[in-house]
């Protein structure tokens, strides 16, 4: 496990999925919900599904705690933000909600 990732679980309570590639950061934010707060894919490895790959591994997570939804995020006003909303929207997100310049997203699991 990295210094990122004890460092998370350690202030954030948050959890850490990282392959060569690059990594998810999510959480638990109920016993049914599980939410990806962060992707990041090396930019030589993007658009060969990898993100998909490694969401694929927190759903697997998710789904061996019970949980039934994903949900995701995007602050229109963050560099590549663009990208991050196609990247949801391919992975089968729905609009969830929306305030100020928070987007969310959300997926049955």
């Amino acid at each position: 496990m990295s210094f990122y990732a004890n460092y998370l679980r350690e202030r954030t309570n948050d959890e850490i999925i990282e392959t060569e590639d690059g990594f998810a950061t999510y959480r638990f934010i109920d016993p049914q919900t599980v939410y990806i707060v962060d992707i990041y894919v090396r930019p030589e490895a993007r658009l060969r599904g990898v993100a998909s790959d490694i969401s694929d591994m927190v759903v697997d997570l998710a789904k061996k705690r019970g949980c039934s939804r994903l949900i995701g995020s995007v602050v229109p006003s963050a560099k590549g933000s663009t990208a991050s909303l196609k990247a949801l929207l391919g992975y089968g997100f729905k609009l969830d909600s929306s305030t100020n310049d928070f987007i969310v997203f959300s997926k049955e699991i």
